[in-house]
């Protein structure tokens, strides 16, 4: 369940990237040429960036193409790796990601209690919405985290 999950948010991920691009050739096209433009077109841009990589830190992890360390790592028995695998899980990605979630849950209450909006002329209103990527995407990431650590284990257990 968790995997076919996180399969979608790659999906997802991967489709609004593409709408990203598209938003920014019109922008840049419009802009320069046209010398027009939009704040809210550019904030937007921002907040699809922002959904894009939060949302693929999850799908990373599970395809295993995070950036690691590998001078030491690409030498591993796979035993040794699915151990390191697991506790790097369990230890450091796991509390991590609660960490942000506990505390991101307040940050987008907060956010929505002042109806919080751009600064900026002509922005977007509802930055709720952008904050609570936050504390969604990291639990998406404990999640996989967690089923990580399982299958690590079990494949350590196994070698």
């Amino acid at each position: 369940m968790i995997d076919k999950t996180i399969h979608y948010l790659g999906y997802l991920t991967a489709f609004v990237l593409a709408l990203l691009i598209l938003l920014v050739v019109y922008d840049a096209t419009v802009r320069y040429i046209f010398s027009g433009g939009s704040i809210a077109l550019q904030e937007l841009e921002w907040h699809l960036f922002d959904l894009i990589i939060l949302f693929g830190i999850a799908y990373a992890l599970k395809e295993n193409t995070h950036v690691r360390v590998d001078i030491l790592y690409g030498h591993f028995s796979q035993k040794r790796k699915a151990f390191v695998n697991l506790i790097s899980s369990l230890f450091f990605i796991l509390p991590f990601s609660l960490l942000i979630v506990f505390i991101g849950i307040d940050f987008v209450s907060m956010s929505f209690l002042q109806n919080e909006a751009s600064s900026n002329p002509g922005g977007l209103e509802y930055r709720f919405l952008v904050k609570s990527l936050l504390p969604i995407s990291f639990a998406f990431l404990a999640l996989q985290a967690i089923k990580e650590a399982k299958d690590n284990f079990t494949l350590w257990r196994s070698l």
